[in-house]
C-alpha cells in the first residue's frame, strides 16, 4: 500500500467545486450519459471509481447489481463532500476516501475494475497513478476510462495558450494531455479496446474512453 507523499493532496478547488455541477448539468443530461453508461456496462466485482469529483458516476453505480463493493477516491475536501452528499441518497453503499491517485490506500489486487472518468486531466504525475492502479487492481481486472484530450491543428493551438489560466480556474485541469497514448503505452496493461470521440467543444475536445486489461505478470515499465 503506497504512502508516499504528494502535492496531489493538497487539491483544492471551493469555486471550481461549487460550479461544477450546475455548470455541467446539460452535458451530464445529454451528450456524457452513454459514455459513463460504457463506463458502467457488465460492471461485476469491487469497483473504485478514481477521482470521483462531485460523485457523477455514483447514480449509474446504484443500478449496478452485479457490483458486489464500491470505493471512491477525491482528494479535493470541496468535491468529496458533495460526492458524499450524493452517496447518502442511493441505495448502494459508496465508501470514499481522501487519498490522491499516486498513493491509494488500498491493498494489493483489491478491485476488479478501476473507472476513471474525466480525471487524468487533473493527476500531477500520471505515470505513479497508473503504478498504484496496476497494483490495487487484481490479474485480469480492467481499467476502464473516459478522458479529454488535446486536439488538433486550431483547436490545440487555443488550447495551448489556454491552458496556464484554465489550469487555475478548474482544479488543475490540463488541456494538452495525450492521455489515450499515455495509458495504452503502460506494459502492465493489455488494450481491450479504445476509441477517439470528435464531441465535447473547444478546448474540453476530443476524447478518448476505452478498456485496459491487466496483465496476469506486470511488465517492467
Amino acid at each position: 500500500m503506497s504512502s508516499e507523499p504528494n502535492r496531489s493532496q493538497e487539491s483544492s478547488s471551493p469555486l471550481f467545486a461549487a460550479i461544477y455541477d450546475p455548470a455541467t448539468v446539460f452535458f451530464e443530461r445529454t451528450f456524457l450519459r452513454p459514455h459513463r453508461e460504457f463506463l458502467v456496462a457488465d460492471l461485476d466485482g469491487t469497483v473504485l471509481d478514481l477521482g470521483a469529483g462531485t460523485g457523477a458516476m455514483f447514480l449509474y453505480f446504484d443500478g449496478v447489481a452485479a457490483a458486489t463493493e464500491f470505493h471512491a477516491t477525491e482528494p479535493d475536501p470541496h468535491m468529496r463532500r458533495q460526492a458524499a452528499e450524493k452517496a447518502k441518497t442511493l441505495a448502494t453503499p459508496i465508501r470514499i476516501e481522501s487519498s490522491p491517485a499516486e498513493a491509494l490506500p488500498y491493498e494489493d489486487a483489491t478491485f476488479d475494475v478501476v473507472i476513471a472518468s474525466m480525471v487524468f486531466c487533473t493527476i500531477p504525475d500520471i505515470e505513479s497513478a497508473m503504478s498504484e492502479i496496476a497494483r490495487v487492481l487484481k490479474p485480469g481486472g480492467e481499467l476502464r476510462f473516459f478522458e479529454h484530450v488535446v486536439d488538433d491543428r486550431w483547436r490545440a493551438r487555443v488550447q495551448s495558450a489556454l491552458e496556464p489560466l484554465w489550469k487555475r480556474l478548474a482544479g488543475g485541469c490540463h488541456l494538452t494531455r495525450q492521455t489515450g497514448s499515455q495509458l495504452v503505452a503502460d506494459r502492465s496493461f493489455d488494450v481491450v479496446e479504445i476509441e477517439r470521440l470528435n464531441l465535447g467543444v473547444t478546448p474540453i475536445r476530443p476524447f478518448v474512453r476505452g478498456r485496459l486489461r491487466k496483465r496476469a505478470a506486470s511488465a517492467t515499465r
